[in-house]
């Protein structure tokens, strides 16, 4: 991989990680495109650390305030918001535990999959967007819900923003509220993912065929262009502003089916 590639691909996880047309569908076309092995766990564990060191730099104060609460050891807003999200967590940690060879199996079994996921998270995008309902605050039984869409939205082309902020709004959460869930539910499962990698060896520069130099430009890439969607992506929330990437992920959902069949 070449550093072009890897600032490439870094740009295309950054985006897609936010945005709600899959981080992982996109990084497998891109990798299709430029010709490259789909199945390198190094590179993805590597922008998705970026694209989570991203995450914190946007909600740094977010986060600090949730430390603050947690820390002061008794049951307040804060220390709320945290157990919701360890909630939430339980639904992705039970997939990585049990069905983690399964889930890899299914990376890397091509654009068909994709394609279907894509079609699918359009369906999701669509209906949260014509679904009106009173918004209400993020509860247990909420985040236990979007929860199981992050599980779900393990398989490659059903984004998990998409899936996590689809469901929310199905649920009448408030616009305000989900975006930002969304995005902090994930850090725990990432960064998890991404330890227990480094100890299983999975991440290892001589096995990925990557020079550092690549990953470098791959990591700064999916950093800044991760920022930059965080921020986009909240205000489009905000707005309920999600039909436009319907409309991508069910033509980029077509396009790979297409693909697998005819070319």
């Amino acid at each position: 991989m070449t550093v072009i590639e890897s600032i490439l691909l870094g740009i295309v996880q950054g985006l897609t990680e936010f945005l709600p047309v899959s981080s992982s569908g996109h990084l497998t076309i891109g990798k299709v495109i430029l010709g490259l092995n789909t199945q390198n766990l190094s590179f993805e564990i590597i922008v998705h650390a970026a694209t989570v060191l991203s995450t914190l730099v946007v909600f740094r104060k977010e986060i600090i305030s949730l430390l603050a609460g947690l820390f002061k050891f008794r049951m307040n807003p804060e220390t709320e918001y945290i157990l919701k999200i360890v909630v939430s967590m339980v639904p992705v940690m039970i997939v990585g535990f049990l069905f983690k060879d399964q889930v890899e199996a299914i990376f890397g079994s091509g654009l068909l999959v994709v394609g279907i996921c894509l079609l699918i998270t359009a369906l999701l995008l669509t209906i949260s967007n014509y679904t009106a309902k009173k918004e209400r605050d993020i509860t247990y039984k909420n985040a236990f819900i979007i929860g199981i869409a992050q599980a779900i939205a393990v398989l490659p082309g059903l984004s998990r923003s998409g899936s996590t902020i689809a469901t929310g709004m199905m649920l009448g959460v408030k616009k305000n509220q989900i975006a930002k869930f969304s995005f902090l539910m994930v850090l725990v499962p990432i960064l998890g993912e991404a330890f227990l990698d480094l100890l299983s060896g999975d991440f290892s520069l001589s096995r990925s065929g990557i020079n550092a130099t690549s990953l470098i430009a791959g990591f700064l890439a999916a950093f800044l262009s991760g920022m930059f969607a965080c921020k986009v992506m909240i205000e489009l929330v905000k707005r309920a502003r999600l039909l436009g990437f319907a409309i991508y992920c069910a033509l980029i959902g077509a396009g790979c089916i297409i693909y697998t069949q005819f070319i």
